[in-house]
């Protein structure tokens, strides 16, 4: 789904929803986020294969979607935090049925192995 595709009003809700995490790394990036706000370089540190150009780019979307807050410190060198703004928080808390269901999934999935 493109972007702007998920800005329509006349889209389902969850496709939105979607549209906004979509990717390999905004999930992560959300989990992260919600222990308190994070350098660019320490989040690329605790997710081994995320470059700093898709790092940059996640974060501006997130940014463009609400869910980042980006706080530009003026010291040198420059110091940038990115932390979840209320709308992210919230979207975060929703997330966390969804993490438990894919958890369950996960689990029948072992046992269904372990069966075979």
């Amino acid at each position: 789904m493109t972007r702007s595709r998920a800005q329509d009003a006349n889209v389902c809700g969850v496709t939105a929803a979607i549209a906004v995490i979509d990717g390999k790394w905004k999930t992560a990036l959300l989990w992260q986020l919600e222990s308190g706000p994070r350098r660019p370089g320490e989040l690329r540190r605790v997710l081994p294969g995320l470059s700093e150009k898709v790092l940059t780019q996640a974060l501006r979307e997130m940014e463009a979607d609400g869910l980042v807050h980006r706080e530009v410190y003026d010291t040198l060198p420059l110091k940038t935090e990115y932390s979840l703004t209320e709308f992210g928080k919230d979207l975060s808390e929703v997330l966390g049925p969804l993490s438990d269901w894919g958890h369950r999934r996960l689990e029948r999935l072992t046992e269904a192995r372990s069966v075979s």
